[in-house]
């Protein structure tokens, strides 16, 4: 028969403080905060006064005067790149040059920065996934990643400060 970790206790203690964040997050229209990163999208949300789209099927958040994010987040521990579609094609290439960009900067599950991007500065990125696309076949492409650095070279920092330190290099 299994036993419970030494931890038990401590997790015991610790779990109705998540179930309150929870709780949080389902009032501003998040499920799980331990998929998807609801927990850091509530963070989002609410440090930026946004919120969220219905179903997250297209924008992912939206501000008080109207206007549609797309939100993508990083950990600097694990990468120095935002993943973008795991089936990015001509219908989500639009929908990506029609809103503008949120890049949420974490160091494991603090906030350090946000940067703010629009269409035209991600143009040069959305032609060459476009461009590919096409030399596929109009085959679905697997994730193109954004590089760290060129979101704090290019971007609008709006939120903490520059996250310099490690991106000597991109993914």
């Amino acid at each position: 028969m299994l036993k419970p970790h030494k931890d038990k206790a401590r997790l015991d203690r610790l779990f109705p403080a998540l179930r309150e964040y929870q709780a949080l997050a389902s009032a501003h229209g998040i499920s799980d905060i331990f998929q998807d990163n609801g927990g850091k999208l509530l963070q989002l949300l609410i440090e930026l006064d946004l919120t969220i789209v219905a179903g997250r099927a297209g924008s992912d958040a939206i501000d008080r005067s109207g206007r549609e994010f797309e939100i993508k987040t990083m950990n600097l521990s694990l990468t120095r790149s935002f993943s973008t579609h795991h089936h990015l094609n001509d219908a989500i290439l639009r929908h990506f040059r029609s809103v503008d960009w949120l890049f949420a900067f974490y160091r494991g599950i603090e906030l350090s920065a946000v940067y703010r991007m629009s269409p035209p500065q991600l143009e040069g990125l959305f032609a060459k996934w476009e461009a590919t696309w096409l030399e596929r076949g109009k085959r679905d492409l697997n994730n193109p990643k954004i590089p760290a650095r060129f979101v704090c070279e290019n971007g609008q920092l709006i939120y903490g400060f520059p996250p310099q330190q490690g991106l000597t290099h991109t993914a």
